[in-house]
């Protein structure tokens, strides 16, 4: 049995640019986890701007675990844009779910309550607004290539 299983993308009539907008998100989603996971603050004080004269290791430890998750995420999403197309609308769901779950919290709930926003907060609404976009992109049946 092959690691990977064959790819599905003939079967796939959604938009083409809904697979490369996915493969765009996958990456803005492995750089920061790569920041929060191998930077020595995980971006907390140096990016996000974060005190962490109290409670600094626990900071520094969530965002290392935030970003433990949001790498494997990233990978996923890369390779279903590049090698499994048929799956694009779900993983625009997944992006647009966590993105918007972020956006919520960041905003209005336990986020909120500092009154300061890292990037992350300005950039999730814009990445569920634009998900939404190539979510419709995805769904709807492009007409066929002649060839």
């Amino acid at each position: 049995m092959a690691f990977l299983p064959p790819s599905t993308n003939a079967a796939y009539r959604g938009s083409q640019l809904a697979a490369w907008f996915l493969m765009l998100a996958a990456v803005l989603e492995f750089v920061p986890g790569c920041i929060h996971y191998f930077l020595p603050d995980g971006g907390a004080g140096v990016i996000a701007g974060l005190d962490l004269t109290h409670n600094g290791q626990t900071i520094i430890a969530v965002f290392a675990w935030f970003g433990a998750v949001q790498i494997p995420m990233a990978i996923l999403l890369f390779v279903i844009g590049l090698r499994y197309r048929t799956l694009v609308p779900l993983g625009l769901l997944i992006l647009i779910l966590s993105r918007g779950l972020m956006a919520i919290d960041g905003w209005f709930f336990k986020g909120a309550a500092g009154g300061h926003h890292p990037p992350e907060h300005y950039a999730s609404p814009i990445a569920v607004a634009l998900a939404l976009v190539f979510l419709l992109l995805a769904v709807r049946e492009q007409p066929a290539r002649q060839g």
